[in-house]
Formats: structure tokens, C-alpha cells, sequence
């Protein structure tokens, strides 16, 4: 019972995604609600134990997650601040720009290299949103890396880079 049966972003203030960014948006959503971890710490409703519907959003420069019950009732809202992940998302977007072309042209090798240093990026983002939701939400390491991923989606500008 402790899991997302649900997952929405808000993209009123996306332009549009690209074909990628679209991509990695579908599969995340489609993973995380496959399999996932996720407990709420703290609740309007302490006795409800699960399942879950989340909202992401971006509010004044702020994560907004809202967690709903299956019936849709609330159970919290809060943010968090960006600041803490600035660094790492303008750094995962300019390593998965550099994925993408590499996979044009370059050798595999060198492909690798590139996907080891975004996994690495992807993995810090993840492992900073579990520390950020400490108190909140029990996320397990899978759960925190769809997340992320979604985080991300969420700071892009007309569907290429961060905002």
C-alpha cells in the first residue's frame, strides 16, 4: 500500500517537450508506477496507509509536491527549494546534451564515458532528493531516481534546456 498509483506534472509552463524529453518523461512515469517506494511521513490523515497520487510542480522558483490519497482527498502539500539542485540539473542537461550527440558519432567507448558521468550526475540528484524529502516522504533509491528525472522535466524551457 505504500506506493504511487499516480503521478502527474504540471506543464503549464512548459512550451513544449521534445521528442526526448517526452520519451524520458513516459518512461519514468511508466517505471515509477511499476514499481515504487513511497511513504508518507506525515499526513492530514495519519491512519491512511497507502496508495498514493502525487503532483509535481514548480511554484515561485519552488518544488510543489501534493500528495493525494486514491479517493483524491489531501494529505500534504509542501515545497522545496530549487537552489539545492541548480548545479546538478544544469550539469545533467548539458551531459545529456552531450549523450545525445555522442550517440551520432561517436565511438562506444567514448559513449560510455559520457553515460557513466550522466549516471553519476542522475544518482547525486536522486540522492539529494531522498536527503531534501527526509521527514516527508520514505522514497527507496528507484523511486528517487524516476523523481529526479521528472524534477528535471519539470526545469526545462521550450523543451531543450533548464530554466
Amino acid at each position: 500500500m505504500k506506493k504511487l498509483i499516480d503521478v502527474t506534472l504540471d506543464d503549464s509552463m512548459l512550451v513544449r517537450w521534445s521528442a526526448d524529453v517526452e520519451h524520458e518523461r513516459r518512461i519514468a512515469i511508466f517505471d515509477l508506477l511499476e514499481e515504487n517506494s513511497f511513504e508518507l511521513l506525515k499526513s492530514a490523515d495519519e491512519r491512511y496507509p497507502g496508495p498514493y497520487k502525487l503532483h509535481l510542480g514548480t511554484i515561485d522558483g519552488r518544488l510543489a509536491f501534493e500528495v493525494k490519497a486514491a479517493d483524491d482527498s489531501p494529505l500534504m502539500s509542501f515545497r522545496l527549494a530549487v537552489t539545492p539542485f541548480r548545479r546538478i540539473i544544469r550539469d545533467y542537461f548539458a551531459i545529456c546534451d552531450s549523450y545525445y550527440e555522442a550517440i551520432k558519432t561517436a565511438s562506444p567507448s567514448q559513449i560510455e564515458a559520457i553515460d557513466m558521468g550522466r549516471r553519476g550526475l542522475h544518482n547525486e540528484g536522486s540522492d539529494l532528493l531522498a536527503e531534501r524529502l527526509d521527514g516527508k516522504i520514505r522514497v527507496d533509491t528507484q523511486t528517487a531516481r524516476r523523481l529526479f528525472t521528472l524534477i528535471c522535466v519539470l526545469h526545462l524551457k521550450d523543451g531543450r534546456g533548464p530554466r
